[in-house]
């Protein structure tokens, strides 16, 4: 396994962050726990969670994600081995059974961060993250912002940003970042960050792959340019680049089967494109998931990517596939597909 550092922490992760989302729903214990040692054994330092997981969230199942790790490190006492990053879930009236206040005001983030670390069965959470912004923006990759003049929002960032902190210097998060932002987003972290001293932004965790490159549209940029490392979520597109929709091995409990409201990755578009990455990935003589993950991880400014699995044999083909180098010279033929429908599925 290869590693990067975090932006500019002193967090070496491993190029394959475990996905964690699915423990809980379509994850048992006992699996998650065989899943967990895996990529342990494997490399695999870097563990990503949130407060709402499991995924789709309901209240029923909300918060087991987090206890199946923590009583999964209190067991095995292996801590001080993984990199654990959580997320502070933002404002949705579907998430009211969490708090009846989403917004990012000192007293909810607080009472957020101690249901994470009592859930965890730690001390410290190695990276904390804002889940989404709390602001009416264009999230998790959308491509297009639709100003509505009627959703006030009060600039409260400072506040946040000073929370945080305060985090940091009582010892509970070593680091913070944000996910599903935008370009404005990220530059008002860092200004505050800045302007009263605080702990930097190290992280942001956005949508990046084959079939979703707008994170290349400004953000890849700026975080090049201002040392934040970034983590890359949905890199085979809910499982639709790893071909096995369009080779018809998908199961009634495969993922886009089993929750067709996760609609993002759903389209004719999309298994259209798709399958043109398969034939791509045939020329080289790999399957998609190779093609696909390596295709991510290799792009310079990505820190890590975070791959979500179901069972041991889906991550043991995601190791393998990680390890994959990536030509310089395949760029050509992926951007050659990529000009021909850029972003079907933000």
């Amino acid at each position: 396994m290869q590693y990067k550092r975090l932006g500019q922490s002193d967090l070496e992760v491993s190029r394959l962050c475990l996905g964690t989302m699915t423990f809980g729903k379509q994850t048992s214990y006992q699996s998650a726990s065989e899943i967990m040692q895996l990529a342990l054994d494997n490399g695999i330092n870097f563990f990503d969670t949130a407060e709402m997981y499991p995924a789709p969230a309901s209240q029923e199942t909300h918060g087991a994600t987090e206890e199946f790790i923590g009583k999964w490190i209190q067991y095995n006492q292996n801590r001080e081995r993984i990199i654990l990053a959580t997320k502070l879930t933002g404002p949705s009236p579907r998430f009211g059974y969490i708090s009846e206040d989403l917004t990012f005001g000192r007293n909810r983030m607080i009472s957020a961060l101690e249901g994470s670390l009592k859930r965890l069965n730690t001390s410290y959470i190695d990276l904390y993250q804002i889940h989404w912004p709390e602001r009416k923006t264009n999230t998790f990759g959308q491509l297009g912002f639709k100003n509505d003049p009627d959703c006030h929002w009060e600039d409260n960032i400072e506040d946040v940003v000073s929370t945080l902190n305060d985090f940091v210097k009582q010892g509970k998060i070593r680091y913070w970042g944000i996910s599903n932002e935008t370009p404005w987003g990220l530059m008002r972290y860092l200004h505050e960050s800045r302007s009263i001293g605080s702990s930097p932004l190290f992280s942001i965790q956005n949508p990046y792959n084959l079939l979703n490159r707008s994170f290349e549209v400004g953000l890849s940029e700026m975080i090049i340019r201002e040392n934040i490392g970034m983590l890359a979520y949905s890199p085979l597109a809910f499982g639709l680049l790893t071909g096995k929709y369009h080779e018809y091995l998908a199961t009634p409990l495969s993922r886009l089967n089993l929750f067709p409201q996760m609609a993002r990755y759903s389209s004719e578009l999309a298994h259209t494109i798709s399958a043109r990455y398969i034939d791509l990935a045939e020329k080289f003589n790999l399957n998609l998931t190779s093609l696909a993950l390596s295709f991510v991880v290799n792009q310079s400014f990505v820190s890590s990517a975070i791959a979500g699995v179901t069972d041991a044999f889906q991550l043991r083909e995601l190791i393998s596939s990680v390890q994959w180098t990536f030509p310089a010279e395949w760029q050509a033929d992926i951007d050659a597909i990529h000009a021909q429908c850029p972003n079907p599925c933000p």
